[in-house]
């Protein structure tokens, strides 16, 4: 079974990358187990920490994280596709990265940001990261 981690950010490009999966979901000649994963960048330090309770911040998280992938699941709940979501906190290319490893994932979809002429050749620093901490094949829709 192929386990494919679509990373969800809530944006254009995020979206694209859902229509590209279900567009091409027919084509894998086995089931996939999908999971959509949204990262929340770490808020603050200590200083944040001494004002907003964990409680508070992680229920923030979650509710930033439940905006992030509301499109997602939309998209592929109409399209009668099954999958698993997640939300977690920290650097997004670390938590992809380890999220591929502890999962057994084999396969990434991602969106990139178009740039162009010479800094079009550095995908975003999430997309370009994750290639580099990752050890599976990595697609990127534009």
């Amino acid at each position: 079974m192929s386990r494919v981690l679509v990373a969800v950010d809530g944006s254009e490009n995020s979206a694209r990358v859902i229509d590209f999966l279900i567009k091409e979901a027919p084509l894998y000649k086995e089931p996939i187990e999908l999971h959509l994963l949204n990262v929340q960048i770490t808020m603050g330090g200590v200083n944040v920490k001494m004002f907003i309770s964990s409680d508070s911040l992680n229920q923030y998280y979650k509710e930033e994280g439940d905006k992030a992938l509301a499109a997602a699941r939309a998209r592929l709940d109409a399209a009668k596709i099954m999958f698993n979501s997640h939300i977690s906190v920290g650097d997004p290319a670390e938590v992809i990265a380890a999220f591929v490893k502890s999962q057994g994932c084999n396969h990434i979809l991602m969106g990139c940001r178009g740039l162009g002429s010479v800094s079009g050749l550095v995908l975003g620093s999430v997309a370009t990261k994750a290639l580099h901490l990752t050890d599976v094949p990595v697609t990127l829709i534009r």
